[in-house]
């Protein structure tokens, strides 16, 4: 199916009610309303803002389809199930025409222009004794942060985009957006969390954003620009925030059913009404799965070694039929649908911070960090001493820490490794290519140079 998110953008008005949870509003949606006549008054715009997150952890974002675009080109994970056409990611082939592809960037546009449509209209409301001026920057800035998210994830898989940040309802509003260069895309993720930044309560929730959770994605952004002292800056306001903290062992964020736990600054929750397809991609029949997606050979002979990953091995589940041993992972294993999609660790803001301290040459600095992440793990210091091996040792702690989580291979292409690691020549296979249905209906959207 190859989605159009001009045609997306035509639906993507559409919003959803949920019921409350807890103190915050609940982003499981029941029920599609039109964005154009509920964006009125407080309770409206609370309903426009659980359309973003809802359209945030749906199934072509960060529910499974857009995972899998980093996941499969990347070396930690494979696709070994029957929809032959992922291999094109693993062997960096990709054609435009690729399903996974276009119906990810439709998802993205179609999360950016429920960001907008609260922007433009949430920040337009009058206030009352029922809807506070508190309330509505909450919303307002929540909205920010979604679309810098969104953006932030086009940047880093396609490159400089289309900018469109004021609502479309056809066609024609998008075609008038050329794209911008890479680093326009980037000034606008950050222009969006300064946004964010100002206007949301510095507060704890770890489902909804919050000013931590804006400097959390401040800090990678800094990372993937190589904005090193910006990266440590933002990743030292949350690991001094005594609300994170590395539980252990490593599995307790995740095992035994558990949720937002201290580990987690930002995760998406599900429930057996809005469910993703994780755990059935992942586990094996036995579990109730289909088990298409797995790890590489590679990473599990990693993982299984505890000398090199701790208790990390975790993450690995092993079966043996028939004399054939076979490997899975384990992150996933609700196979009712609701495991939590984790989009921020506190394991991950250690770990930027020793990367740039790394760089800065802060060479104690970022030994004591990476030694935090290990320690967790159950293994001793590392043994790097140079700052180039330093940088090596963050680089394979990453890849272990967040081996199922899609980190590896967008590290590999920030830091300029992929070509390496990976064995690709053509630098062009980096980006992926823009989807071929917007190509045929967008004269201003121009392809990826190699495609």
């Amino acid at each position: 199916m190859k989605t159009s998110i001009l045609m997306a953008l035509g639906l993507s008005g559409l919003l959803i009610v949920g019921s409350s949870c807890k103190k915050f509003i609940d982003v499981k949606p029941e029920l599609n309303i039109s964005d154009e006549l509920t964006i009125v008054d407080g309770n409206s715009a609370q309903t426009a803002v659980r359309g973003i997150y809802n359209q945030l952890q749906s199934n072509d974002y960060y529910g499974y389809t857009f995972q899998t675009l980093g996941l499969f080109s990347g070396d930690n994970v494979q696709y070994v199930g029957s929809q032959t056409v992922n291999q094109q990611l693993t062997n960096h082939t990709v054609l435009a025409d690729l399903a996974a592809v276009g119906n990810s960037w439709a998802a993205i546009y179609n999360t950016i222009n429920r960001a907008n449509n609260v922007i433009a209209k949430v920040s337009a409301l009058p206030v009352s004794t029922t809807f506070t001026e508190t309330l509505r920057n909450q919303l307002v800035g929540e909205a920010y942060f979604l679309r810098a998210l969104a953006y932030f994830d086009l940047a880093r898989t396609w490159g400089g985009v289309q900018l469109v940040t004021t609502p479309t309802t056809s066609a024609a509003d998008q075609t008038l957006a050329k794209r911008s260069t890479l680093a326009e895309t980037y000034a606008q993720v950050l222009r969006d969390l300064a946004q964010a930044e100002t206007l949301l309560p510095n507060t704890t929730n770890r489902i909804r954003a919050t000013r931590k959770t804006a400097y959390a994605l401040h800090a990678r952004v800094a990372l993937y620009q190589k904005d090193y002292t910006n990266a440590a800056a933002y990743a030292t306001r949350l690991i001094e925030d005594t609300n994170y903290a590395l539980t252990g062992p490593y599995n307790s964020f995740f095992a035994a059913n558990a949720t937002v736990t201290q580990e987690s600054v930002f995760e998406l929750q599900y429930n057996i009404n809005v469910t993703n397809s994780q755990a059935y991609n992942w586990q094996p029949s036995s579990n109730g799965g289909v088990g298409w997606v797995t790890p590489t050979p590679a990473v599990a002979t990693l993982l299984l070694n505890t000398a090199v990953s701790g208790n990390r091995n975790s993450l690995i589940l092993t079966q043996t039929t028939g004399g054939v041993t076979r490997y899975f992972g384990n992150l996933y294993y609700r196979t009712a649908g609701t495991d939590p999609i984790y989009l921020i660790r506190i394991a991950e803001l250690y770990l930027i911070r020793a990367e740039a301290l790394a760089q800065l040459n802060d060479l104690a600095g970022a030994t004591r960090d990476l030694n935090a992440v290990r320690s967790r793990a159950g293994l001793t210091g590392t043994t790097a001493t140079t700052q180039a091996n330093l940088i090596l040792a963050i680089e394979s702690e990453n890849r272990l820490e967040f081996a199922f989580e899609d980190h590896r291979w967008y590290d590999l292409i920030r830091t300029g490794r992929a070509g390496t690691i990976l064995g690709i020549s053509d630098p062009n296979k980096l980006l992926l290519p823009i989807p071929y249905a917007q190509l045929l209906i967008d004269p201003n959207l121009s392809q990826n140079p190699g495609y």
